[in-house]
């Protein structure tokens, strides 16, 4: 017999997802200990449970997969794989979907790329690539907090190099500081002097953004360049250059543009220890099909605050994110208090601070199993 423990650990299932499918009835433990409650799982079981995380690998409905486990052991197998090959028919005629509509949107692109005025419209933007020369001053700590604030949002990967660093985006007495994985959004702004001009962007790879960082030590002003493809950035008599990103950045501003949510103060230290403590439920990792991670479950309480919600609490305010990016939007924050904006379950949860609306992150739902 195998604990629920040894059961998540060998299956690749994890712990909520097992309780979750001895509610919902299609995986149920051999044993209950009906003192303890503990759930004990036969020797058989450990292959229903592989089979139960390649079907919801699949995709495949949860009503379908408990037939499938029911009939799995049968002799009559032909109810299985009737079951299994209209799944599969579900999932080729979705992709052929997929695939026609996203020739569509190539058509639209294609068509967008040989628009004249399209390209004169982007050219206007200056996104770090033509020939503007801007050199606003900024405060070094003030830049600092801004980085800080944003550096963990970046993306890592190599086939979205748009997303691999911190954006710069300058516009009149104002910079802007963004960086942004898909899943997560960060957000900071910072007061200019010495530009005031139209909007000029530049992507900062993200080791040259971390070399930016290393230079804020002083509290003197600091000046950031952006001329042509190039940017620098001048501390005094040290400074720090490379090439902007050959890419454009995607338009944050539509991003962010939320309903409002419930809003919630936190005290930063207690509400972690809550996060790190607290029930976790296990859901597929943004951007890593098939591969799990911890989520934590949160709802706004009938007092104001935060709480994560244990097995069971079926609230239908609650929201899902992965724990480890919250955690990481928490130390981000660099605050002992926080405000987090709960919206709907599938609304980014929006991270503030509570003595400013322009430095917040978002985190992107994920959807529950249930």
């Amino acid at each position: 017999m195998r604990s629920i423990g040894e059961m998540a650990r060998d299956s690749g299932l994890g712990v909520s997802t097992l309780r979750f499918y001895d509610g919902a009835g299609v995986l149920v433990p051999a044993w209950v200990d009906p003192v303890s409650g503990y759930r004990w799982y036969g020797p058989e079981q450990l292959e229903e449970a592989g089979l139960l995380a390649r079907l919801r690998r699949a995709g495949m409905p949860l009503a379908d997969i408990r037939l499938v486990l029911a009939g799995w052991s049968g002799a009559d197998t032909d109810l299985v794989r009737k079951l299994l090959e209209a799944h599969l028919r579900r999932l080729e005629r979705g992709l052929s979907d997929a695939r026609s509509a996203f020739s569509a949107v190539r058509a639209l692109l294609d068509r967008r790329e040989k628009d004249p005025m399209t390209v004169l419209r982007t050219a206007a933007t200056g996104t770090g690539t033509g020939t503007a020369d801007v050199r606003p001053a900024v405060s070094a700590p003030a830049l600092a907090a801004a980085l800080d604030a944003v550096r963990f949002a970046a993306g890592t990967d190599p086939e979205l190099p748009m997303l691999g660093g911190v954006l710069f985006d300058i516009e009149g007495d104002a910079l802007r500081v963004v960086a942004t994985d898909r899943y997560r959004m960060a957000v900071a702004r910072t007061a200019t002097t010495g530009y005031g001009g139209p909007r000029v962007q530049a992507i900062v790879a993200s080791p040259l953004a971390d070399a930016m960082r290393a230079l804020l030590t002083d509290d003197a002003p600091v000046r950031l360049a952006v001329d042509g493809d190039r940017v620098t950035l001048e501390a005094g008599d040290r400074q720090t250059a490379g090439r902007c990103v050959g890419h454009e950045f995607p338009d944050y501003r539509r991003l962010v543009r939320l309903p409002a949510g419930r809003r919630a103060l936190v005290d930063v230290a207690a509400f972690r220890e809550a996060v790190e403590t607290g029930p976790v439920r296990t859901g597929e990792a943004l951007g890593h099909d098939g591969v799990t991670c911890d989520l934590s479950v949160l709802k706004v309480t009938a007092d104001g605050g935060v709480s994560v919600c244990e097995d069971g609490d079926d609230d239908p305010a609650r929201v899902a994110v992965n724990r480890d990016f919250l955690l990481d939007a928490l130390a981000a924050g660099a605050r002992d208090r926080l405000v987090l904006e709960v919206g709907a379950p599938t609304a980014p949860l929006v991270i503030r601070r509570t003595d400013t609306e322009d430095a917040y992150s978002l985190l992107m739902p994920v959807r529950l199993e249930d």
